[in-house]
């Protein structure tokens, strides 16, 4: 949990950075760093959704399972 919180923390202040040195608004930085995050992690829900959904297509290809493809695709 604490590797989670401490990318979250990073995630937030990239976002912040960048976002106040384009515009040089706190106030967009500050926006910025609070809604790109949170649709980062629903985009990621659905990235992981639909490559749960490519691996298991894969397994059904080869003869394998789901799981021995994740660890022969990492």
């Amino acid at each position: 949990m604490t590797k989670t919180l401490t990318f979250a923390a990073m995630h937030f202040a990239i976002a912040f950075t960048v976002a106040y040195v384009m515009t040089g608004s706190l106030l967009v930085g500050g926006a910025v760093a609070a809604v790109e995050p949170a649709v980062n992690t629903v985009a990621f829900f659905f990235h992981e959704r639909l490559w749960s959904r490519v691996e298991a297509a894969r397994a059904v290809s080869v003869g394998t399972s789901p799981a021995a493809m994740s660890d022969l695709c990492a």
